[in-house]
């Protein structure tokens, strides 16, 4: 069974940074896609970034590029997403999830197999 657990949320003021790890048992984090989504109170779960099993490609939503990171390091089972530039909107449950299909870059929550308990992030003004 693969389990996946998210670690490094907290609250922090506008424009700070925090980096969210989500670590992998159970099973090598390199068979999978991983990717991470969050959800606001009272909104559905939302696409965030996603990476390859290999590094390789990244994909993020709108709304974080150019200020988020996903990255991975397959040999400590571990994925990582570097928050900069934080704002009150990126307020929300961040969860891991995994994917085990061949194609890379979902943005569709079910399609992925396995997913963490999540890690809260709250940004202040």
């Amino acid at each position: 069974q693969v389990q996946l657990v998210e670690s490094g949320g907290g609250l922090v003021q506008a424009g700070g940074s925090l980096r969210l790890s989500c670590a992998v048992s159970g099973r090598t984090v390199s068979s999978y896609h991983m990717a991470w989504f969050r959800q606001a109170p009272g909104k559905e779960r939302e696409f965030v970034a996603a990476i390859s099993k290999g590094g390789s490609n990244t994909y993020y939503a709108d709304s974080v590029k150019g200020r988020f990171t996903i990255s991975r390091d397959n040999a400590k089972n571990t994925v990582y997403l570097q928050m900069n530039s934080l704002k009150p909107e990126d307020t929300a449950l961040y969860y891991c999830a995994a994917d085990g299909d061949y194609y890379s870059g979902s943005r569709r929550t079910y399609e992925y197999d396995y997913w963490g308990q999540g890690t809260q992030v709250t940004v202040s003004t």
